[in-house]
């Protein structure tokens, strides 16, 4: 046998919240119901769920948004980050996201952090290079940024 629920969170392998999933009574009966993980499938229930994945979708909007102007602002941003030189010019060190992300936040955006800096790997030489700043699952806007000798 089985059971219809509806998902109040998301569940790996199972489903996102406001699914409508089967699953064995057993499962449903001894841990997501109890668990408040899901619930049965009422009028109610869809109605409620409904009215959460509206907020839930203002919220997202509210943050795409947010990010959207973020990048808009950095459009045109650079950074110059000093490092001490050995012979050519290879870094005795590197440079690496908390670097960037700390010159970043110098400049006035103190919300991007050094998780935002994707940069493949650290740069160990001088230069210029375009590193990017994902800022929201859908938005990543480029740095420049400066390595320079101390």
């Amino acid at each position: 046998m089985s059971t219809e629920l509806l998902l109040t969170t998301d569940i790996d392998k199972l489903g996102l919240a406001g699914d409508i999933v089967k699953v064995a009574d057993g499962y449903a009966r001894n841990f997501l119901v109890p668990q408040g993980l899901a619930e049965p499938v009422t009028e109610s229930a869809k109605r409620r769920i409904a009215k959460i994945k509206a907020e839930q979708e203002k919220v997202r909007k509210a943050l795409l948004d947010a990010a959207t102007k973020l990048a808009d602002s950095l459009k045109d941003a650079s950074v110059t980050i000093r490092a001490k030189v050995s012979e050519g010019e290879a870094l005795y060190g590197s440079v690496d996201a908390a670097q960037i992300a700390k010159a970043i936040q110098l400049l006035g955006f103190p919300e991007i952090t050094s998780e935002m800096v994707a940069l493949e790997e650290n740069i160990k030489t001088l230069g210029t290079f375009d590193v990017p700043v994902k800022l929201h699952p859908a938005v990543e806007q480029t740095v420049k940024v400066w390595v320079v000798a101390e």
